[in-house]
């Protein structure tokens, strides 16, 4: 039975379009843009749905929240289908850029979700990219936006529809015409909007970031007076930073598993640094360890006129109470050692038992991180059946019991 062609239906006035489409209506020819009337009459057994822009927006903003958890500390809303990330300083505990991007677009396929991504130098330019190409993920190498946009058409240019159709008519079709025509005729006849929205683009006018941030999310800030530089004096900050934010997660008794640092610099742009843990932590010396160990990879620039610290990831907090015995302690916690390489970009795992009938299948890969103590939960036969054996003649197998 064929797939029922399936379109979404946005309201303007009295005139209804198309805002959306699936696979089946745009193999039957439906396009986005197009009357909703027509493609009723084009298309036999069309199904129309009436757009919801307040739930689409909060369904993004849900998936916006997600990312901001999973992927980088930077991420916002790119109204009204999209999600921009800064992924400077986050990508290598993901294995890089084309890893953690691949990562992105399947996970979103998982959730049924249809999705591409595009990596580049500007929000502007991976913006266009994103929309105007068919491939599911693509990465601009730096330094070549220019080579990557200019035969984009003008309509990626963020601009509003009637500077767009103005252009048109003035014969202009792509990025690349917009971009070498002198800037004095067209802010005269369109205004400023085209020339920011190509600097914007081609990375000649900082385009910042402002992160999305939950109600319930902790964070502390420090701004200065005078603009920062020096990584002593960075480090001297994160510190205090630290100190705050554990004094926060104790009064609601959490601990963080996620930290990240964003640094606003006077030039208007963002960095942002990630660290994570093993397990709950407020512990003022480890953390400040782990932030300040990546303290190399920030750029001052001119200066930075903000630091923000915000625990991404919170988690119950449990006290241990520490008794003293003459007996050494031979366990030995390796967490600090784990956080120590996990945030470098090391791709760790661990090895424990999964539920499987097929013995070389009984041991995967999962987190480097144990939720438990890593015993399974039925213990195995000691001894294995051969293939082929009669399972009838074997009524009481030999099992081994716990120690």
């Amino acid at each position: 039975m064929p797939e029922t062609p399936v379109v979404v239906v946005a309201r303007s006035g009295s005139k209804r379009t198309i805002a959306a489409i699936d696979a089946a209506a745009f193999k039957a020819g439906a396009r986005i843009g197009m009357p909703a009337a027509k493609a009723q009459a084009m298309i036999s057994g069309l199904q129309l749905v009436d757009a919801d822009p307040i739930g689409d927006a909060l369904a993004v903003e849900r998936l916006a929240l997600w990312m901001l958890r999973q992927y980088t500390p930077v991420v916002a809303m790119d109204s009204p289908d999209g999600i921009v990330m800064d992924t400077e300083g986050a990508d290598h505990l993901r294995g890089g850029e084309l890893a953690m991007l691949t990562g992105l677009v399947n996970a979103l396929r998982g959730r049924g979700l249809q999705a591409r991504g595009a990596i580049a130098d500007t929000w502007g330019s991976a913006h266009a990219i994103a929309r105007a190409t068919r491939r599911e993920v693509i990465i601009v190498p730096v330094g070549e936006t220019a080579k990557a946009v200019v035969n984009l058409p003008i309509s990626s240019l963020r601009l509003p529809s009637d500077i767009v159709s103005g252009l048109a008519v003035l014969g202009f079709r792509t990025v690349g015409d917009v971009s070498v025509t002198p800037r004095a005729p067209l802010t005269l006849r369109f205004g400023p909007e085209v020339g920011r929205r190509l600097d914007q683009m081609f990375g000649r006018l900082a385009e910042p970031i402002d992160p999305i941030r939950t109600a319930d999310l902790i964070e502390v800030a420090r701004s200065f007076s005078e603009p920062i530089g020096a990584a002593e004096t960075i480090a001297k900050y994160i510190g205090k930073l630290v100190v705050e934010l554990c004094a926060a997660l104790e009064t609601r008794g959490q601990g963080v598993r996620r930290a990240d640092l964003i640094v606003y610099r006077v030039d208007n742009t963002l960095q942002s640094l990630r660290a994570g843990t093993a397990k709950p932590v407020r512990d003022i010396a480890r953390l400040t360890k782990l932030l300040c160990s990546s303290i190399e990879k920030i750029d001052p620039g001119f200066g930075i006129e903000k630091l923000s610290l915000a625990a991404t990831m919170i988690e119950p907090f449990e006290e241990k109470q520490t008794i003293s015995s003459l007996v050494e302690e031979t366990v030995v916690d390796v967490t600090p050692l784990l956080d120590s390489f996990g945030n470098r970009g090391q791709r760790m795992y661990r090895l424990a038992p999964v539920e499987s009938d097929v013995p070389e299948r009984n041991v995967g890969r999962v987190s480097r991180f144990p939720a438990g103590s890593g015993r399974p939960t039925r213990w195995r036969p000691s001894r294995m059946l051969a293939p082929g054996t009669d399972r009838s003649d074997c009524a009481h197998p030999t099992t081994r019991r716990p120690p």
